[in-house]
């Protein structure tokens, strides 16, 4: 049933569910101004897609009280959060990009990014963080050679050489 209701939601409407799911965690519970405030939208936007959201049964809402999760939107809004804080992690993390644009990437790619593709980019992650022959030193590599723009083949020569010198020293 998610994955049908996740295809019903525009990514506007998911943006609603994951500030509710923040704004409980953090808050204990959602108000809409606190909503307003936290997507930087009018009230009247609010009310119209928790009242959509609502009536698609994703949400419990009243005019003027809080706002809360039904469990099936829970799971989703969890969802919709785990996959903003994958994305979000590899943006600034992995490919160091300064912390605003990590999160605007993050926001955008959450909507739309399949199952497979965020696996495939969790699985990156593991390997990094736990392969010895990845790790620490070798996403610095990646990083410098970003930085790299004339010169890229031959620094990737001698970085060839000095990994199968230490190679050879190690047996």
């Amino acid at each position: 049933m998610q994955k049908d209701l996740k295809r019903t939601l525009s990514p506007n409407l998911e943006d609603y569910l994951e500030t509710i799911f923040l704004l409980e965690r953090e808050k204990d519970s959602a108000k809409a101004k606190d909503i307003a405030e936290r997507l930087g939208v009018q009230r009247a936007s609010v009310t119209g897609a928790l009242q959509v959201l609502s009536q698609k049964g994703l949400i419990n809402y009243r005019p003027y009280s809080s706002v809360t999760l039904t469990t099936e939107d829970f799971k989703l809004a969890s969802e919709i959060v785990y996959r903003h804080k994958v994305l979000k992690e590899f943006f600034s993390l992995f490919l160091k990009l300064p912390e605003d644009i990590a999160e605007t990437n993050a926001c955008r790619l959450e909507h739309y990014i399949d199952d497979q593709a965020l696996d495939r980019i969790i699985a990156f992650i593991q390997f990094v963080n736990r392969c010895p022959r990845a790790g620490n030193k070798w996403l610095l590599k990646f990083l410098d050679s970003c930085y790299v723009i004339e010169n890229n083949e031959k620094k990737c020569i001698k970085c060839i050489k000095d990994s199968l010198k230490s190679l050879n020293k190690n047996k």
